[in-house]
C-alpha cells in the first residue's frame, strides 16, 4: 500500500477558504469555526508544505506566490471532489452516468433541448452538463468527456469527430430590403456583428463568396455566440454564426439569412474523452445519438475533416 503524500482535508478547506476570502475572520464565517482555529489550520498546511502560504501584518493576509499556486488548484480540486461526491450520493445503484463538459452555446441552443430524446432511448443514463467553453485539462478531471470545438489545444487527446456547422450571416428581417434573394452581396453596407475571439470569421466568409467587405473588422464585438445571436435579434447587425445554433429563429423568421451558409469558417464539434474513462460503450451511444439527432446536412466528411485536423481528430 503506497501512503498519499496529501494534506488533510480540513486543512485543505481551511487554506481555501481564507484564500478566497482574503481574511481568516471571514473563513471562519463561513466553515462556522473561530477564526484562531483557521489561523492553526493554515500553519499546519504550512508545516506539512515547508512554505508560507500566506504573508502575514496584524491582522491582514496577503497569499504568497505558492500561497496563489496551491490555492487555484486546491479549489479546482475541492470542486471536482465535491461533485464527485453529490454524483455518488445522487445516483441510483444501476444508473449510468455521463460527466460532460460543454460549450454553453452549443448546450443551451441545441442539446438540451433534445435531451429528453436521449433520455426516452436510455432511461437508465442520468447526463450531468458543466460549462467550458475554452480547452481545459480534461484527464484527471472530473468529467467523462468534452464536447467542444475542434482546437489545437486538444492535440493528443483522444478525439472524435460529431458535427461540423457552417457559418450562415443572419439578422432579423427589418434589416434588409424586401425582396432580395439570398445573397453575400446585400452584406456591404450592413452593421457587422463579430465573436470576440475569432476576428477573421467575416474576412474568411467574405472571400469565400467573392464579397468586398472593406470593414470586415467594423462593428460591435461579443465574446459567445449565444450573444451574437440576441444581438441580431435584438436588430444590433448581422451576426455569422453556426447554423445549427439558429435553424428554429431561421424556420420561424426571427431570423434572415443575408448569405449561404459558408463552409470555409465552418465550426467543427468533437468528442473528447477523459483517458480515465476513454471510449465506453454508454459514451460511443451518447456521441452516435448527437449525429443521428443532428442529420447528415451537419455530419463531416469522413475525409475532409479528417485532413483539416489531423493531429487531434481522431476517426
Amino acid at each position: 500500500m503506497v501512503a498519499r503524500h496529501i494534506p488533510s482535508t480540513s486543512t485543505l478547506l481551511a487554506f481555501e477558504a481564507a484564500a478566497r476570502h482574503g481574511k481568516f475572520a471571514l473563513a471562519a464565517r463561513e466553515l462556522v469555526v473561530t477564526e484562531g482555529a483557521i489561523s492553526r489550520q493554515v500553519a499546519r498546511l504550512e508545516a506539512f508544505l515547508g512554505v508560507s502560504l500566506f504573508l502575514r501584518s496584524g491582522n491582514r493576509v496577503e497569499l504568497t506566490a505558492h500561497g496563489a499556486r496551491y490555492a487555484e488548484e486546491v479549489g479546482r480540486l475541492l470542486v471536482s471532489l465535491e461533485r464527485s461526491t453529490l454524483q455518488v450520493m445522487t445516483s441510483p445503484p444501476q444508473q449510468g452516468v455521463l460527466e460532460l463538459a460543454v460549450i454553453g452555446t452549443f448546450a443551451t441552443r441545441w442539446l438540451v433541448p433534445r435531451l429528453p430524446l436521449f433520455s426516452r432511448k436510455r432511461p437508465d443514463v442520468l447526463v450531468n452538463l458543466s460549462t467550458r467553453n475554452e480547452p481545459f485539462v480534461l484527464n484527471g478531471s472530473a468529467f467523462d468527456a468534452a464536447i467542444t470545438f475542434a482546437h489545437p489545444a486538444w492535440a493528443g487527446t483522444e478525439s472524435h469527430h460529431l458535427l461540423r456547422s457552417p457559418l450562415i450571416p443572419v439578422c432579423r428581417a427589418d434589416l434588409v430590403p424586401q425582396g432580395y434573394g439570398m445573397s453575400a452581396g446585400r452584406l456591404p453596407g450592413l452593421p457587422l456583428l463579430h465573436k470576440t475571439t475569432t476576428p477573421e470569421s467575416w474576412r474568411d466568409y467574405a472571400r469565400e463568396f467573392g464579397v468586398d467587405l472593406q470593414n470586415a473588422a467594423a462593428g460591435s464585438r461579443f465574446e459567445q455566440f449565444s450573444m451574437l445571436i440576441e444581438a441580431a435579434l435584438a436588430g444590433l447587425g448581422v451576426a455569422l454564426v453556426p447554423r445549427l445554433y439558429v435553424s428554429e429563429e431561421l424556420r420561424t423568421g426571427r431570423l434572415v439569412p443575408v448569405g449561404p451558409p459558408g463552409e470555409s469558417a465552418g465550426k467543427d464539434f468533437i468528442l473528447v474523452t477523459n483517458s480515465r474513462t476513454s471510449r465506453t460503450e454508454l459514451l460511443d451511444d451518447f456521441s452516435d445519438w448527437l449525429v443521428d439527432e443532428a442529420g447528415p446536412e451537419y455530419r463531416p466528411a469522413t475525409s475532409d475533416s479528417a485532413a483539416a485536423h489531423p493531429s487531434y481528430v481522431i476517426q
